[in-house]
Order: structure tokens, then C-alpha cells, then sequence
């Protein structure tokens, strides 16, 4: 059994989620969604135990072109991180009608089929075209079943869909310039190469534009506040969830290997361009009225600093970056669900107009309180192990990145408690707010339940990667 069966699985569950008819979609994508939790988990279990479960076929002779999949701890960790995600996403929609359904969890499906391609890919080319797979599914999804003004939408959709796609352009000249020297697309054999700090300058560069984009990075993070606010919550959980750790994941896997020269010239300006997303993510949210666009500001600030963790170029950052990716993959689903259960309730995102849920709904309270207090990485939870070994690792480099990237949980405890006593607090709310579901308490008792074990217990996801990320550092370092 290799990697492979999972792609097949989700695939499968793509075309059999479309072809079941909207009345038994969603049931369908549930089905296919557990099952892919289940495969992924045996695959972790037989790569824990030394089975080597990666697989590289010849796919294309001219251009040299394999079908390579690169299954080890890092990349397990991000199918872990999809395939846990996903079953919870497609269940905490079952509150919400979709039009065409069979239409909208195919397209659910065959994103995760192409976000978990991306993750495994060790073929450049194959990785691009599962790269931008990926884009396909969400773009449908947003345009389609988004909400708020349809122009307005249609508009932040687009300029999403060339903004990121333009960027990616970038990334295939790249990789095409890196054919040319070394004859392959495989990451083993690009990482060989002996370029020249030239060479490498410009091929970080062409990655960076990708993956800033798709993070997002400040400047490159404009198309970001719309989309996840005018997407359907689904959508807006597979973006902000598992979408933009693409680009994180990419930056260890890829941009840093292949030119860790590159990486280590203009290391003070990425953590300086990260830190300052952090900062004004953060700035930004204070001022928010609208609650999907004050977690769009949020996660624009935490993944700042999981950014600036990858940029320090030491084991505690990588670590750390890739703790937090797992941990805020979980949490920003989490409260983006909670705002989907207000709006259910409200049909409203607008803050002003919520409050005195506490007095109706002291369950959804709790929970959502819980997540709150996760996001702002409060000790005992598995934000805290992360933003914790970022800023160690970022104290290592210059004591003042810690010192201004720690303002995301000065900052974040301030509007992210400011939000809660505006939402939840103050006098009964003229409408009725009917209590969690037994399906909304499943997906709020499963999250909350992860963030609290790995809290006290981050050991089994540490010790999944570190293998990877020294491996990674080996490759980084191997010009000094």
C-alpha cells in the first residue's frame, strides 16, 4: 500500500459524490471524507512502523517527468491536517441548503483530492499542476454558492483566481529554468544542483511570489479579506483551513532547499515582511464590525508569524511553524463555524447587531469561549506550543522579532476578547438563539478536543516531523 490509494480514494469520492444526486451529496462526500481519514491514518501507521510507502513511477519520457510521491513526516502531517479537516468541514455543513449539492461537495472533494496532490508531490511539475488544481474547485465554489452583493463577489473572486494564478506563472518558469540544469523535476535532484547565489536569488524569488500570494504576506495579501468573507463558510474553511498551508508548506519543502542562499541573504526582510503582516493583520481586526472579516485579520496575523518561524531557517522555527500550521488549521475552522451557527441564527455577520447569546446558549458559549482562548494560544493548548517555539526560535535570530512578533497575542487576546463580550455578551438579543445541534457540538467537541490533547501532549505530532525538518536543515545548509 503507498500514498497513492489516498489520492485514488478522494478521486473516486469526487466523481461518486457528483454522480449520487443532491439528495444523498453530502452523505456521500461524508462517507468518502471519514474514509479518507482512516486510509491516511494506516499510511502514518506503516510509515511509523519503516514501510516505505512513497512511490515514483517514469510518467513522461520528453520532458523527463515522473508520477513521485514523497510520503515522509512532513508531508504525512499536512495529509493528516486535510484529511482530518475535511470530514468536519462536510459535517458542519449539514445545517446550510446548497442549490446543485451534488455539484458543491464534488467540488469539496476533488479541492482535498488536489490540496493532498500538492503535499506529496516530489515532481515539480506534478506538484504545479496539483498546485493549481487546487485553485479550480474553490474558485467555483466562491463564485457560486458565495454570499453578499453577486457583483461584489464576483469581483473579489476573480481577482483571487488571476491574482494567484499569475503569481504561480512565476513559479513554473522556475522550475522550468531548473529543468534545463538539471534534467529533472524531481526535488532530490534539484536540490543537488550547484547554483549560483544569481541563480538562486531569482529562483526564490519566483517561488516567493507563489507562495506569498497564496499565504498571504503583506503586500500580497489584498485579495484575501474579501474572498473569505464573501465565500460560503465551507469554502472560506478550505481556504483559511488547509488552502494557504500550501504555501507554508511549500516555502520548507521546496523555495528553502533550492535556494538556501537565497533564504539566508534576505532572511532579515522576510521575517521583517512577515512580522509586519502579524502587526497590521492585527491592526486591522480591532477595527473590524464584521465577524468573517475579523477572522480573515486574524489569520492574516497568525500566519505572519508561522511565516516568519519558516524564515528563521533553525529547527525550533520550522517545528514550530509546522505545529502551528496544524493547530490554526483547526482553530480558524473552528471559529469560522462559529460564526456560520450565528449566522444561522442571525443571518448576520454584522457584530453590532449580536449579543446576549450567553443568556440563551450557554453550550455554543463555552465552546466558542474555548476556541477564543486557543486562538490567542493561551497555555495548555496547541496554539500555545506553536506561537511559543516560533518566537523561541525567532529570540535565537534577533531578540526584537520575538518582541514584535509576539504583539499577534498581545493584540489578538485584546479584539479576539473584545469580539466575544460584543457577540456573546450584554442583555438577551431580541432574537431567539436556539442552542447548538447535536452535529454543531460533534465538530466543536472534536476540535476542541484536539487543540486540548496535542496541548498537553505535542509530542506525537513533534516527533512525526522533526526527522523531515533536519533533513530539511542538512539541505539548507549544505553550502557552508
Amino acid at each position: 500500500m503507498n500514498v497513492s490509494l489516498i489520492l485514488i480514494l478522494l478521486l473516486v469520492g469526487a466523481i461518486a459524490t457528483f454522480l449520487s444526486g443532491d439528495k444523498f451529496a453530502s452523505k456521500v462526500a461524508l462517507l468518502f471524507s471519514l474514509a479518507a481519514l482512516v486510509c491516511s491514518s494506516i499510511l502514518v501507521n506503516q510509515f511509523l512502523g519503516g514501510i516505505n510507502i512513497s512511490l515514483s513511477n517514469p510518467w513522461i519520457l520528453q520532458p523527463n517527468i515522473s508520477f513521485a510521491l514523497k510520503a515522509d513526516g512532513l508531508s504525512l502531517a499536512m495529509v493528516l491536517l486535510t484529511t482530518s479537516l475535511l470530514p468536519l468541514i462536510v459535517l458542519s455543513s449539514f445545517g446550510n441548503n446548497f442549490n446543485n449539492s451534488k455539484n458543491f461537495y464534488g467540488l469539496v472533494l476533488f479541492m482535498a483530492f488536489a490540496m493532498v496532490g500538492t503535499f506529496l508531490a516530489s515532481d515539480g511539475l506534478l506538484y504545479y499542476i496539483f498546485w493549481e488544481l487546487a485553485l479550480i474547485p474553490i474558485y467555483f465554489i466562491a463564485l457560486v454558492w458565495g454570499n453578499g452583493d453577486t457583483e461584489e463577489r464576483k469581483k473579489a473572486v476573480v481577482k483571487f483566481f488571476i491574482y494567484t494564478l499569475g503569481g504561480s506563472l512565476f513559479m513554473l518558469i522556475a522550475f522550468a529554468y531548473l529543468y534545463t540544469k538539471a534534467g529533472s523535476f524531481l526535488l532530490e535532484d534539484l536540490t543537488k544542483l550547484n547554483l549560483s547565489t544569481t541563480e538562486q536569488t531569482w529562483i526564490f524569488l519566483a517561488f516567493f511570489l507563489a507562495y506569498a500570494i497564496k499565504i498571504p504576506i503583506i503586500p500580497f495579501h489584498t485579495w484575501q479579506a474579501k474572498v473569505y468573507q464573501k465565500a460560503p463558510t465551507v469554502g472560506t474553511m478550505l481556504l483559511s483551513g488547509i488552502m494557504l498551508k500550501m504555501g507554508l508548506y511549500s516555502v520548507i519543502r521546496w523555495q528553502l532547499p533550492i535556494a538556501p542562499l537565497a533564504a539566508k541573504t534576505y532572511m532579515p526582510v522576510l521575517i521583517g515582511l512577515s512580522i509586519a503582516g502579524v502587526i497590521y493583520g492585527s491592526m486591522v481586526a480591532l477595527r473590524q464590525k464584521d465577524l468573517k472579516k475579523l477572522l480573515a485579520y486574524s489569520s492574516l496575523a497568525h500566519v505572519g508569524l508561522i511565516a516568519a518561524g519558516c524564515y528563521t531557517l533553525t529547527a525550533d522555527g520550522l517545528s514550530g511553524a509546522v505545529s502551528q500550521m496544524i493547530a490554526h488549521g483547526f482553530v480558524i475552522v473552528g471559529l469560522f463555524f462559529a460564526a456560520e451557527v450565528i449566522f444561522r441564527r442571525f443571518e448576520t455577520y454584522k457584530i453590532d447587531e449580536m449579543g446576549g447569546v450567553r443568556s440563551q446558549a450557554s453550550k455554543f458559549t463555552s465552546m466558542f469561549m474555548i476556541l477564543v482562548l486557543a486562538s490567542v494560544a493561551l497555555p495548555g493548548t496547541f496554539n500555545f506550543i506553536g506561537e511559543f517555539t516560533v518566537l523561541y526560535s525567532l529570540s535565537q535570530v534577533n531578540i526584537w522579532y520575538a518582541v514584535l512578533g509576539g504583539t499577534t497575542i498581545i493584540l489578538g487576546a485584546y479584539y479576539m476578547l473584545k469580539m466575544f463580550q460584543n457577540v456573546m455578551l450584554g442583555e438577551t438579543n431580541t432574537k431567539l438563539f436556539a442552542d447548538v445541534t447535536t452535529t454543531e457540538i460533534i465538530v466543536f467537541v472534536i476540535i476542541i478536543a484536539f487543540l486540548l490533547f496535542y496541548g498537553l501532549y505535542p509530542k506525537p505530532i513533534v516527533d512525526l516531523v522533526m526527522p523531515s525538518i533536519k533533513e530539511t536543515l542538512i539541505q539548507i545548509n549544505r553550502f557552508n
